[in-house]
């Protein structure tokens, strides 16, 4: 039996997810542009192929990425704004 059937991997979850998305979103509201669907996850895929991974599985994991230190945070601004320039041009 392989691990995925004997165990629940729903909870584990990459919280640059979360963090990447929220950074976009502001990025895209900033720039006043309606990029497509294509274009967002583009860009969302981009910034988090350049950004460590954050995993949590737990409450106490879901507390300590909610205080994310500020280098990660300018790593995933820096990402997205490259993903921003690469994808939409500008």
């Amino acid at each position: 039996m392989s691990l995925l059937d004997r165990y629940s991997f729903e909870d584990l979850t990459n919280e640059a997810e979360r963090l990447v998305v929220d950074e976009l979103e502001r990025r895209l509201a900033a720039l006043r542009t309606d990029a497509e669907e294509e274009q967002v996850l583009d860009m969302a895929a981009y910034a988090l192929n350049r950004v460590s991974p954050l995993y949590r599985v737990n409450l106490l994991g879901r507390l300590y990425t909610r205080n994310v230190p500020d280098e990660y945070r300018l790593e995933v601004q820096r990402a997205v704004t490259a993903a921003v320039r690469k994808v939409m041009g500008s």
